[in-house]
């Protein structure tokens, strides 16, 4: 009676009381969330949007103030730590996210050294061949696949020719990722070309066996790991459902950590036998382990902090990082590319001509960093997509310090979450903003209001992927479109999704072929 009370004297007394759902002491919002909406925090979200309009919050063991408008944005400082995305919680504690990596670091200080090797390492000219060469290559590994299951013409006949494209991308990004952040091939898509195939390759089983247990550890971990974060942690450790969800979550980053570690023990060792004057591997792990020693092009002897060496804990948490944004992130914003190229002809016959007027019909010839920039229109595709459809709904930011946002004054440790669908779709900054238009993208005087559109997040915490991401997506447009006829195995059926604060695609079915 006593928690009751004082929890309830705290919600009635709170600063700047905001419309809300009313909430229950140790289960906050969760009645609603997985009772009126299964878990899904999307459209809890959207339903709160249309209740409430452009500013409330959700009051539970964090309270925080959903933003769905640009302007309230201006307030937030890019020059101090009110860039911080989360405050200390302890279900990032019990992950052992605290203060580490990018994705969930609230360390201003190691995010800022982190944060400035990916941007160095990432945004280079030759990490962006080496993204390119990799997306040629791992592209006709996965037509290799394709051709033996979905594209002889006994197949075609029979209608069996229709794939998961999610699946299938999924597994694709999987593997230009770990390549580019480790050097070392996943196997993810021939493991799942295994499950499959009727032919079965014996000196490969282990292998492949592997493969799919770490890729199912990290779907398991980037799926709901989230739990962490929206589920209080009385139902998180007490409720058996929750707990037992709770403790997969927390087994698979067991595993995942150790297979990342011995990967970076193995690396080490290799760098270690390397003689100075030979070249080293050119990718992430190999820049991480050197970064500020003698093996380092860049090395500068110094006191300061970010002139350091990497320690194996945070090589780890960014290569995690970089796996998750790198893959699902990548993967889902595909599948939503080809679904509403597929419900757009006008926008897929633009594309096409694009395509054909820069490759001249050569279906087979690898795409170089040129054709990248040249393929306009394919880039508008993806920034449209990212707009109306976008993968990841919600960004956090966090003040450690007193500000006033949105016209009210909030004290230290308030939480805010941004709801970037509404801001996306706002008809004061966006003509037409519910209609799919990548032509609006077109428009060399065209530029976005400040603050409305988040495609790789904003101000100091924007994405150091962002330029990998839009090669990936850009290129396997090219690539895919110019050599195959793709169609929905369904038009009518509206696209699957799936997840929490980030959208997963599932099961787009799609009928392939090989053009005439």
């Amino acid at each position: 009676m006593t928690y009751v009370t004082y929890y309830y004297y705290k919600y009635f007394t709170r600063v700047n009381p905001l419309p809300c759902l009313f909430p229950f002491p140790l289960i906050d919002i969760f009645p609603y969330v997985y009772l009126w909406f299964n878990g899904d925090i999307i459209s809890f979200v959207d339903y709160c949007y249309e209740k409430y309009g452009d500013i409330y919050e959700v009051y539970g063991s964090v309270r925080s103030i959903i933003l769905c408008r640009g302007e309230y944005l201006d307030d937030f400082s890019s020059n101090n730590t009110h860039e911080m995305k989360f405050r200390n919680c302890q279900g990032a504690e019990e992950l052992g996210l605290q203060g580490k990596g990018l994705s969930l670091n609230n360390d201003y200080k190691s995010w800022m050294f982190n944060h400035h090797f990916f941007n160095q390492a990432i945004l280079s000219p030759r990490f962006t061949t080496e993204a390119i060469d990799q997306t040629n290559k791992l592209f006709n590994e996965l037509e290799i696949y394709w051709s033996k299951l979905f594209l002889k013409e006994e197949i075609i006949k029979e209608n069996k020719n229709k794939l998961d494209f999610s699946e299938w991308f999924c597994h694709y990004t999987n593997d230009i990722i770990f390549k580019l952040l480790t050097g070392k091939r996943s196997y993810s898509m021939a493991a799942y070309f295994d499950t499959l195939n009727d032919e079965k390759y014996e000196g490969q089983s282990a292998r492949f066996k592997d493969s799919v247990k770490l890729t199912q550890g990290l779907r398991k971990l980037f799926v709901e790991y989230t739990i962490f974060f929206v589920i209080p942690p009385f139902i998180r450790h007490y409720v058996p459902f929750f707990k037992n969800k709770a403790d997969e979550v927390l087994k698979s980053m067991e595993f995942i950590n150790q297979r990342l570690n011995a990967i970076i023990k193995s690396r080490r060792e290799e760098i270690e036998k390397t003689p100075l004057d030979e070249p080293l591997p050119h990718d992430m792990l190999t820049s991480m382990i050197i970064k500020n020693t003698l093996r380092d092009d860049n090395y500068i002897q110094t006191g300061v902090e970010a002139m350091r060496t990497m320690s194996d804990t945070e090589i780890r948490i960014n290569i995690l990082d970089g796996i998750h944004t790198g893959t699902y992130k990548t993967a889902n914003m595909f599948s939503l590319i080809v679904y509403y190229i597929a419900h757009n002809p006008d926008v897929k016959r633009k594309m096409l001509n694009e395509i054909e007027n820069i490759f001249q019909g050569d279906k087979m010839r690898p795409i170089t960093k040129d054709d990248f920039y040249n393929l306009r229109y394919c880039e508008a595709i993806v920034k449209e997509v990212a707009r109306i459809h976008p993968v990841v709904s919600l960004l956090t930011r966090y003040i450690d310090k007193p500000n006033k946002i949105a016209k009210y004054h909030w004290p230290a440790d308030t939480m805010f979450l941004i709801n970037i669908k509404a801001i996306h779709n706002n008809d004061d900054d966006w003509e037409e903003p519910n209609k799919f238009n990548p032509d609006r993208w077109m428009d060399e005087n065209f530029e976005p209001k400040k603050n409305s559109f988040f495609m790789f997040g904003g101000g100091s915490r924007l994405c150091p992927g962002r330029k990998l991401a839009t090669i990936e997506l850009v290129c396997l447009m090219a690539l895919l479109f110019r050599k195959y006829e793709i169609d929905l195995a369904d038009m009518n059926t509206p696209i699957k999704t799936s997840g929490s604060l980030m959208i997963l695609s599932v099961d787009l079915l799609v009928e392939i072929r090989l053009k005439n």
